[in-house]
């Protein structure tokens, strides 16, 4: 896949689903096919049905089998637009506008179709830290207000907390938490932070204090409760600038986002702005969308 890919060019490349399934093989079978199910490559083609008979187990399988666009009705190409337009738009894309934009016939089509390429997203999550450098850490509580439960800042009755860690122009972990206590503040350090980092920077709040002596790194804060923004080379702006980008595609794009599901767009955003500066996003997506399991309507819904 070229590094200057854009829409036009997309559609242009793969004007038919012949076109994407061909690209599809050579992504997922770049040594030949062979048997999702068995591994063997001793295959015969059914030119007819677009699949392959695996001559060891008798399988029968086509180059989506196994993956997250197991058994989609939805035509290759739509799948390859939609894929796109999720990579491409920084505020994120909702399954009204893809149902409109793909000429899809149901809402309930668009929504699953967005959830699966989200899953894929979030298919190769962090394992153990990964930060280091200076490294900005932050919360902040995602929800509307409900008549009768409390509107203040640290209001968590009617609000989900996400906290999240940058890099300084580099990777940003985000997670949904259970509470803003500095036990979890602290897990959440260990688990994302490297402990040869050179500096962790937060604002005011109370649980971070001495969380420079805890983690063994030097720690430094901004005082926002007295409009104090930045100090030298101290803020926190990367990662606020992280919960504008999130909140802004919740009011814009998704208008609102249910507790349940949280976790898939914080992995789109995640995976959107670590890749930020890759070429290859388009690809790599589609190799993660080939690495990944199905993943059914009535398991969503469960």
């Amino acid at each position: 896949m070229t590094a200057d890919i854009n829409l036009i060019s997309l559609i242009d490349r793969f004007p038919d689903d012949a076109k994407c399934r061909e690209h599809l093989e050579k992504l997922r079978w770049p040594d030949g096919v062979a048997c999702p199910r068995c591994g063997d490559m001793s295959v015969s083609e059914i030119f007819e049905r677009n699949q392959w008979d695996c001559n060891s187990c008798r399988y029968q399988f086509s180059v989506t089998a196994g993956t997250i666009m197991h058994r989609s009705h939805l035509p290759l190409r739509k799948w390859f637009i939609a894929i796109y337009l999720m990579c491409e738009a920084k505020k994120g894309v909702s399954a009204k506008q893809l149902q409109r934009t793909l000429g899809l016939g149901s809402y309930k089509t668009a929504w699953h179709l967005c959830h699966r390429i989200r899953e894929a997203m979030g298919n190769d999550p962090f394992t153990g830290p990964t930060l280091f450098g200076i490294v900005e850490v932050d919360e902040t509580f995602v929800g509307g207000h409900q008549k009768g439960k409390g509107q203040g800042p640290y209001s968590t009755s009617n609000k989900t907390i996400v906290i999240g860690a940058v890099q300084r122009d580099g990777k940003v972990r985000l997670e949904r938490i259970p509470n803003t206590r500095r036990k979890t503040l602290d897990d959440f350090v260990r688990r994302t932070v490297k402990d040869t980092a050179l500096a962790i920077y937060t604002d005011e709040f109370p649980a971070y204090r001495g969380l420079g002596e805890r983690m063994d790194i030097h720690h430094d804060t901004v005082q926002h409760n007295i409009d104090e923004w930045v100090v030298g080379d101290v803020h926190t702006n990367s990662v606020e600038g992280v919960w504008s980008l999130f909140k802004r595609s919740i009011m814009g794009s998704f208008h609102q986002i249910s507790r349940k599901h949280m976790d898939r767009y914080l992995e789109e955003l995640e995976w959107r702005f670590n890749n930020r500066d890759n070429p290859f996003m388009f690809r790599d997506l589609l190799l993660r969308i080939l690495e990944s399991r199905a993943l059914r309507y009535d398991e969503l819904t469960a």
